[in-house]
């Protein structure tokens, strides 16, 4: 059986709208905060795909009116399910914008849990936007990285362990300086920009940005958007891998 949702975003965004149509509106703006890989193109009854870990979703833009809508709606599964995505740009002064998302649908029978994931991960990722637009404007991620983690029920140990890897000892919060520090990954020193105890803190640094997730099915997972020329990402991916691996044992 299948279940209507709707959930509904709204941020501000120190970012021109020309701006923000670039990060949401291309596939290499979308793969620099969003998950996976992303292509995009531009035009009514045109395709965006979304690739991630194996899988491609098609689906059909609805609404293309550059720096003011962006929408499209993926293609209907057999059990008629399907997702849309609408985004609204809102021009305001000095140069900033507010962006609106209306993420609605169906979803089928898991879809408890499958809302519960939506909401707190639509927010997430409008933070994660924002995160991307202020700290690395004008430039798109070199790669991305999304590394799911074993299953672990417990928030507060899922915490301690995301402290731990930013080198903080007491509460974090957005502003709060971290240094991260993964076997197999240079130190690097950051700052934390988004948290939502006990599941997600967001950080950048130099030149990354990283989101740590417990999210659906008390799964944790690592996400990734390197900004360097270079990168050995498939060395980055296992040190990921293997932090997880022992974080979790």
């Amino acid at each position: 059986m299948r279940h209507e949702f709707e959930v509904r975003e709204e941020i501000a965004l120190d970012a021109t709208p020309e701006e923000v149509w670039e990060a949401i509106a291309t596939g290499p703006g979308i793969d620099s905060w969003f998950m996976g890989r992303n292509e995009v193109e531009p035009g009514v009854g045109n395709t965006v795909r979304h690739s991630l870990m194996g899988h491609t979703t098609n689906a059909t833009v609805t609404a293309w009116e550059p720096g003011k809508r962006f929408t499209y709606q993926s293609e209907q599964n057999p059990d008629g399910t399907f997702m849309a995505f609408d985004y609204l740009i809102e021009g305001r002064e000095r140069g900033s914008t507010v962006l609106r998302l209306v993420h609605s649908g169906f979803l089928g029978d898991d879809w408890e849990a499958q809302y519960d994931a939506l909401k707190k991960g639509d927010g997430m990722y409008m933070r994660k936007l924002a995160a991307y637009l202020k700290h690395f404007p004008g430039r798109t991620s070199t790669f991305a990285l999304l590394v799911p983690g074993p299953q672990v029920p417990g928030h507060e140990q899922v915490w301690t362990a995301f402290k731990s890897a930013l080198g903080v000892a007491g509460e974090i919060t957005p502003g709060t300086p971290v240094r991260l520090t993964v076997p197999g990954l240079p130190p690097a020193d950051g700052v934390v920009e988004s948290t939502e105890y006990p599941s997600i803190p967001s950080v950048c640094t130099g030149d990354a940005l990283y989101t740590f997730m417990h999210g659906y099915r008390d799964t944790v997972v690592v996400e990734q958007h390197g900004f360097t020329e270079g990168a050995d990402v498939e060395a980055t991916e296992q040190a990921w891998k293997s932090w997880l691996a022992q974080a979790f044992a």
